[in-house]
This record gives structure tokens, C-alpha cells and sequence, in this order.
């Protein structure tokens, strides 16, 4: 697998390039909106926002490509994000996978393959169909665009019966698929141990997962451990700093490339343009560095005067995410001899 599924096809590897891994353009609630009319939700001003800040990201920072990892339960619309995606340079990776802390909705119980209505349907789990047509087929209502990556949580609750059936399917799909699997936690329950507990024990390949949210901890031994077990690490949430300041984020990275972990660490920030849980208003008034740009314009200039060098960097933005999203060695070795030179890879 040396392509991966984008908003525009399928890419090679050699047209990753430098790569944001853990972002969102939307987070939306379509029952909500459908019943409570959100002020700030004005589609024109948020498309014009978006298509200006995508572009400049590309022409003016260099990113090649954005992996966006909103999926359902966290307000997933690929039409719309397709449309708002018209005319950006930007290559732009949608997720299959489902978000919740604790629980699924009535429907996937009465369609569980023992439920009310599954149990009459047969089959496989709905959702393992969906998460792997999502990625073989097509999403719904786009024209066959499809799925270049999976998206699973775990928060305070643990990883809870209708946790581990999310999990059960995603580790399906990927067997199926090839795709890797990205993965929300919450750092002061140390969930990344836990997704790798499970991960190991149901066949689920370290090397093809990336723990997601790790640079809101400052623990480094739990960030190695991490990193020691096979996964990578998201370093992905600069500019999130009513969760950790940016200078503690940068700090535990420069300690950690100094420790020789470029290899292991994507870089990104978990921001959107428009988010229904947190509004734009709210973001500029108390996360006002929460934005696309923030690693661009902030961390490296920051790494780079703590002597991080120019190829830990293209590492983590360029390397890493081939190895990541195609899981395929060679071409990531060639993406490494051309972006750190011959012998390099």
C-alpha cells in the first residue's frame, strides 16, 4: 500500500510530503442544528475562513497534505467539507471510525449482530461494514471518496463494552484495509496504555497506530514507553494551551528528539475551522493560538532555537506520516533518502 485515499483520489507517497496528522474542519451535531439554530454557524463566512487558511497553509507554510479525524459521533460531514474543499491546494484525508468516551447510540445496539433487529439481518457487525466501506467503497453521499485513515477514542471511562466493539471493528477494518488507526486519549488516565493492551492482544499491529493527544502529557517515561511498544505518538494539540501551554508542549518534544524519538512523533494541532462543542467566539477570546498555523509560525521557530535540526523535523512532518498512512516500508525509505538525502532512509 504506497497511496493513500485523499478528497481528490488516491495520492502516492511521493505526494504526501509535509503533513499535519491530527486535525478537523468541522465538528458539527446535525440534530442539533437541526432543532437549535447555531448563531455562528454561517456556512459562507466559514468556507471563505477555511479556503483562505487551507491555502495559505500550502502556499505560504509548505503543508502538503491535512488529515482531518472528525468521524461520527463527532459531527462528520464529507459532502459538505468536499465542497468546502473545492479549489484548495491542500491534499485532505477524511477518517472512518466512530467517536464516544462511553457509549453508542440506541441504533447500534438494536443492529448489534445479537440485537433486536441484527439478530434477524445476520452479518458482520454494522460497524465494521461501515467503517470498511468507507474505505473500499466510498462514504455516502460523495461520489465514492474514501477513507484514508481510522479514528477511535478512549477517555475517562476506559475502554467500556461499547468501546470495545468500536475497537473490535477498527482492528477488522485495518486488517482488511490497511489503513492505520488514530486514536483520541486523555493523558491523565494514561489511556495509551491501555489502547496498546488492547492493540497487542487482538492482533492489532503497534507499528500501524499513532496515540493520539501524548503532547498534553509532560511525562516523558509514559511518552517513551509509548513510542518503546511501537506506536507513534501525536504531539498534535499546539495551541490548545487551556489544556497545556505551548511552552511545556515544546519543551517535552525538544527533550524527546534529543532522546532520539524523531522517528516515533507526528506534529499537529486539533483545531478546526468551526466546532458546534466550542465556537469560534469562544476560541478567540480564550485559545485565541489554537489555529492550523500555530506550528508553523510558533513551535518550530521555537525547536529550532533549542537546536532541533532541520532533519528531526522533516522527520516528524514528512517521513513519519508516509510510514504512517501507507505502512509501506520501502516507499517510506524513499520518501526518507529524498527529503534527509542517500543513505539516510
Amino acid at each position: 500500500m504506497n497511496t493513500v485515499n485523499t478528497l481528490r483520489g488516491p495520492i502516492d507517497s511521493s505526494q504526501i510530503g509535509t503533513t499535519l496528522m491530527h486535525e478537523h474542519i468541522m465538528a458539527r451535531n446535525p440534530e442539533l442544528e437541526q432543532n437549535i439554530v447555531h448563531p455562528e454557524y454561517d456556512e459562507v463566512t466559514i468556507f471563505e475562513r477555511a479556503r483562505k487558511s487551507l491555502t495559505s497553509l500550502h502556499e505560504d507554510k509548505g503543508i502538503d497534505t491535512f488529515v482531518d479525524l472528525t468521524v461520527l459521533g463527532l459531527g462528520r460531514d464529507v459532502p459538505t467539507v468536499q465542497r468546502l474543499a473545492e479549489e484548495v491546494p491542500l491534499n485532505i484525508v477524511v477518517a472512518t471510525g466512530y467517536y464516544t468516551a462511553k457509549d453508542l447510540p440506541t441504533y447500534f445496539h438494536t443492529h448489534a449482530p445479537d440485537g433486536l433487529v441484527g439478530k434477524t439481518l445476520g452479518g458482520p457487525d454494522v460497524l465494521e461494514t461501515m467503517f470498511i466501506d468507507d474505505i473500499t467503497t466510498g462514504i455516502p453521499r460523495t461520489d465514492g471518496l474514501k477513507a484514508g485513515i481510522i479514528k477511535i477514542v478512549t477517555d475517562e471511562h476506559g475502554i467500556t463494552p461499547d468501546l470495545d466493539r468500536v475497537y473490535r471493528a477498527a482492528a477488522r477494518a485495518q486488517a482488511e484495509t490497511g489503513v492505520p488507526i488514530s486514536t483520541h486519549t486523555n493523558v491523565s488516565f494514561a489511556n495509551g496504555r491501555d489502547q496498546q493492551k488492547w492493540f497487542k492482544a487482538n492482533g492489532v499491529d503497534l507499528e500501524r497506530t499513532v496515540i493520539g493527544h501524548s503532547g498534553d502529557s509532560t511525562d516523558l517515561d509514559y511518552l517513551k514507553e509509548l513510542m518503546d511498544n511501537g506506536s507513534f505518538i501525536g504531539m498534535d494539540r499546539f495551541g490548545m494551551e487551556f489544556v497545556l501551554d505551548d511552552e511545556s508542549r515544546v519543551d517535552t518534544l525538544a527533550k524527546l528528539l534529543e532522546q532520539g524519538y524523531a522517528e516515533k512523533i507526528t506534529l499537529s494541532h486539533d483545531a478546526g475551522f468551526f466546532s458546534i462543542n466550542t465556537p469560534p467566539s469562544w476560541r478567540a477570546k480564550h485559545t485565541p493560538n489554537w489555529h492550523h498555523h500555530r506550528i508553523s509560525d510558533y513551535v518550530l521557530p521555537e525547536l529550532r532555537q533549542r537546536g532541533v535540526t532541520e532533519d528531526q523535523i522533516s522527520q516528524m512532518m514528512v517521513v513519519n506520516p508516509v510510514q504512517v498512512l501507507t505502512g509501506d516500508t520501502e516507499a517510506t525509505k524513499a520518501v526518507a533518502a529524498m527529503v534527509l538525502g542517500p543513505g539516510r532512509s
